[in-house]
């Protein structure tokens, strides 16, 4: 059995590090935070040190994965450990559920209540938070994040690093491109363009100069 490093310990590393305990699968969790060494502690696991001191800790005997949940910053450090030789295991909690014909990316999570249909697949460093759901044959480029609450339709496709935030909605067969925020409650009924942000019941284009 390994141990487990959590790079990062705020609120979604804490819940990363919950859902790895309800697995069972390592035998001792601990965090890398920059806070230390004024913090000592994330939860009721141990901060060891700061996020870059992670060589340090890295070996085969050690998995890793990354608790932070902006999308660019957590896929970004991803690859460099990736890069180094880390291990990042996929992470799915007991009390989730996904389909044996879906596929779940490296450094992947979902937490309690997700659900991942038959012929889904997420890319590496995805989030599936508490509560969400993905249909049949959705594509979640790498980096996605679905808020709690959050659920897709059928033959959705999100491009990388996109973000939905808590109890959005995305139609059947919708395409979301990369980098795209889509706000809290949103009912996305139509394909949307890359870099946008998007709000309301149906989701449109927040103007520029807001």
């Amino acid at each position: 059995m390994k141990n487990l490093l959590i790079i990062g310990g705020g609120g979604h590393g804490r819940v990363v590090a919950d859902c790895a305990q309800a697995c069972g699968r390592w035998r001792q969790i601990r965090f890398l935070d920059d806070r230390y060494p004024e913090l000592q502690r994330a939860g009721r696991w141990q901060v060891v040190g700061t996020s870059g001191e992670w060589p340090r800790f890295s070996d085969g005997q050690v998995d890793v994965l990354v608790g932070i949940g902006d999308n660019a910053s957590r896929l970004g450090l991803q690859r460099k450990l990736e890069d180094a030789g880390c291990h990042l295991p996929a992470l799915v909690h007991p009390r989730a559920w996904v389909s044996p014909d879906a596929s779940i990316g490296a450094g992947s999570v979902v937490f309690a209540g997700g659900m991942v249909n038959i012929d889904a697949h997420l890319g590496d460093a995805v989030i599936v938070n508490t509560g969400a759901t993905v249909d049949h044959d959705c594509i979640l480029a790498e980096g996605v994040h679905l808020s709690p609450g959050v659920h897709l339709g059928g033959n959705v496709t999100i491009g990388p690093r996109s973000w939905l935030g808590l109890g959005a909605v995305v139609r059947n067969g919708v395409v979301i491109g990369s980098d795209t925020m889509i706000g809290a409650g949103a009912a996305v009924v139509s394909d949307l363009a890359d870099g946008i942000t998007v709000v309301g019941v149906p989701a449109r284009p927040v103007p520029a100069d807001d």
